[in-house]
């Protein structure tokens, strides 16, 4: 087994920090990233492939709002009427006046979306909004990581090869508690993130938490230029064809379909498709993915608050529904991820080997406000495997349940990808 593959393989206990945001962790922020006739935008993207997740959203997936009244309606007169007696207190009492009313203005939303105790919801300023949404070359500086920015701490969600962070040994679960000495509590996880980035060969120190740690430690690393391929592939020993996909996006589409023809032509034996680490990307380009292994029936379906649902079915001319098949998973494999390997599961498509995943399976939508006043992302709807089971705060539970510890890895060993092999060589 090349050392290739056991870095790969041991990527689950190391990471890097992304660009702009969390796949909501995104992790396949469902109609947040959803597919191209959908109006939404991502909370994040990882360079070069990821870049090209950030446009996608952008150019396809935004969603306008049309404009709102501007007074209070008739029949919330008596439920706002303490708000806004609040409001005119503020203004008559507060010791140090003029006050920001348009700071009030925006913690008053922010206020409200954290009142539904959903971590998904949220508010985003205009400048954030503006962070979120700058325009990217193909690559970015800063550490190299996938993270989640809706939990009370930035964390570490899954990694990049190579990355400063992987080198600096941070692992999934990891919490950034502290930026250069500077105490996140209470930071809004977007801000976070910009105080990562920065010019590679700078250095920044992060206080990170650890369960089981104990005391909490810093680690500082050099910032790095930071490029994210969308997958790589191989032939391994045994005549088994691999692939290590870093996420969903159109240009994972693409070259999957590539890597399929290329490892298809050498006649291989078994593939075992790594989604370790991997969280998420559009909903179509899920869809499309997983399409390539299970060629029909229904791969997922979007529920409603009202019971309603809609339902996205296979896309006819998948290149691999035929060829034995593993799937792995672990902790950082989320949302588009959870897709594949769920439909996989209930189809009996192939094998889940791995960790349980991260459990992403609820469906945002990004709305801009009116005056340029930054936009709120509201939980819609959740999606469902094709048994219909839910994956939010769950996730897929593997069919054989096998850790990578840190010894592990640290002895080069990948007990994840052996046990996959062994089960495309003796099924």
């Amino acid at each position: 087994m090349s050392k290739k593959f056991l870095i790969i393989g041991g990527a689950a206990l190391i990471v890097l920090l992304l660009v702009v945001g969390s796949f909501s962790i995104g992790m396949f922020v469902g109609n947040e990233i959803g597919d191209s006739e959908s109006t939404q935008t991502s909370t994040s993207a990882a360079i070069s492939t990821s870049t090209n997740l950030l446009k996608e959203t952008v150019e396809d997936l935004l969603q306008t709002s049309p404009p709102q009244a501007t007074s209070t309606p008739p029949e919330l007169e008596d439920l706002f009427a303490p708000f806004w007696q609040s409001w005119d207190l503020v203004h008559e009492l507060y010791i140090d006046q003029p006050v920001d009313e348009e700071l009030m203005m925006q913690g008053a939303i922010r206020g409200m979306m954290e009142s539904l105790g959903d971590q998904h919801s949220s508010y985003m300023d205009p400048d954030q909004y503006r962070q979120q949404n700058m325009p990217l070359e193909g690559s970015y500086e800063g550490i190299g990581a996938w993270v989640d920015a809706t939990r009370e701490y930035l964390t570490i969600v899954s990694p990049m090869p190579g990355s400063p962070a992987e080198k600096a040994g941070l692992l999934p679960g990891d919490q950034i508690i502290a930026i250069d000495g500077e105490d996140m509590t209470g930071i809004d996880g977007n801000l976070a993130i910009r105080k990562v980035l920065g010019p590679a060969g700078t250095e920044v120190t992060l206080t990170v938490y650890r369960e089981g740690e104990g005391e909490p430690f810093d680690v500082t690393l050099e910032r790095a230029k930071i490029i994210v391929p969308a997958l790589e592939y191989e032939m391994l020993d045994e005549d088994i064809a691999y692939i290590k996909l870093y996420n969903f996006s159109k240009m994972s589409v693409t070259e999957m379909k590539a890597a399929l023809e290329d490892l298809l032509a050498q006649e291989p034996a078994g593939l075992i498709l790594d989604l370790r680490n991997n969280p998420g990307g559009t909903r179509a380009s899920a869809v499309e993915i997983t399409s390539q292994f299970i060629d029909e029936g229904v791969i997922m379906y979007q529920e409603y608050g009202d019971g309603s649902r809609d339902t996205f079915e296979s896309v006819n001319g998948g290149l691999a529904a035929d060829i034995p098949l593993v799937v792995l998973i672990n902790e950082g494999s989320a949302s588009g991820s959870e897709i594949l390997a769920g439909a996989v599961q209930d189809y009996d498509r192939g094998i889940v080997v791995g960790m349980v995943s991260f459990g992403k399976g609820s469906v945002q939508n990004w709305v801009p406000l009116t005056n340029d006043q930054g936009l709120v992302r509201v939980t819609i709807a959740r999606w469902l495997t094709p048994n219909e089971r839910t994956i939010h705060e769950v996730g897929v539970v593997p069919d054989y349940e096998i850790d990578l510890t840190q010894e592990d890895f640290e002895n080069e060993l990948d007990p994840q990808l052996d046990k996959a092999i062994e089960l495309l060589i003796n099924p």
